[in-house]
């Protein structure tokens, strides 16, 4: 097993790197996963581990062995390394360089008939994408589109704000272009969460076949959204201000949708 005391050593460095440059991602075709829970997510997802980090005085070498992953492929760090590394304010021992997937239209599956699905267009934060990605775990959704993404899937601050629900999620990225057509072809019904020519959001039948489509705090939709709804959907505000956290709203349509389907 390699051993890494040193925070010049050029692993160390491509790690910062990943963690910090989408471009890196990209490049190289790896991301950083801090965290047990997240690794185990990751693995159950089907990704593909490349190498494993650990401070042995917060993660022993017998710990890792639940990851069956080879002992060539565990590196045992410093402390000083390991705080350097790692993106937590509190950690876990554990660090993982994990091989990227593709999120493309080819490989989305449903396993329903009548799926729910929900589509984020143009989310600029990646905390609200996390959070939303942790709504549609906690209601089972069938997939989840990242229309015209303004940052890549494996940024960090996604990963640790999903609590790995990144891995748990049927996931595709592209353009709203493609999407929307995506979804019409396959008959699924589309509810844009936004002002214009709406109505209010649970005075719809969302039991046949959904897509929940919401957008950005500042700007909204764009018009391929709002022209080509099914419905435009609002959500009533009755205080001072006309929105919400996008977050939010998409929890709110969500768990409407599984209202009436009677959480199945």
């Amino acid at each position: 097993m390699r051993i890494i005391n040193s925070v010049q050593n050029p692993l160390i460095k491509d790690i910062l790197k990943l963690q910090d440059k989408s471009r890196e991602r990209r490049k190289k075709g790896f991301f950083i996963i801090e965290g047990q829970r997240e690794l185990s997510l990751a693995l159950k997802g089907g990704y593909k581990i490349e190498s494993v980090l650990i401070e042995p005085s917060v993660f022993s070498i017998e710990q890792v062995s639940q990851f069956n992953i080879s002992s060539k492929n565990i590196i045992e760090v410093s402390k000083d390394v390991y705080q350097k590394i790692a993106y937590r304010d509190s950690t876990e021992g554990i660090i993982a360089i994990v091989k990227t997937k593709n999120f493309d239209l080819e490989s989305l599956h449903f396993n329903h008939e009548s799926p729910l699905v929900l589509v984020l267009e143009g989310i600029e934060k990646p905390g609200n994408i996390g959070a939303m990605l942790r709504t549609a775990d906690a209601a089972n959704l069938d997939a989840v589109f990242i229309a015209d993404p303004k940052t890549d899937m494996f940024n960090p601050n996604i990963i640790r704000s999903s609590v790995g629900c990144l891995f748990t999620n049927q996931i595709v990225v592209g353009s709203s272009e493609e999407i929307c057509s995506f979804l019409q072809e396959k008959q699924i019904n589309i509810y844009s969460a936004t002002l214009q020519n709406s109505n209010e959001y649970h005075k719809n039948d969302y039991t046949l076949p959904t897509a929940l489509v919401v957008g950005t705090e500042a700007t909204g939709l764009t018009e391929i959204w709002r022209n080509n709804a099914t419905q435009n959907i609002n959500i009533p505000m009755q205080g001072e201000i006309d929105s919400m956290n996008v977050s939010v709203a998409a929890a709110i349509l969500t768990f409407e949708a599984k209202r009436q389907r009677e959480f199945k």
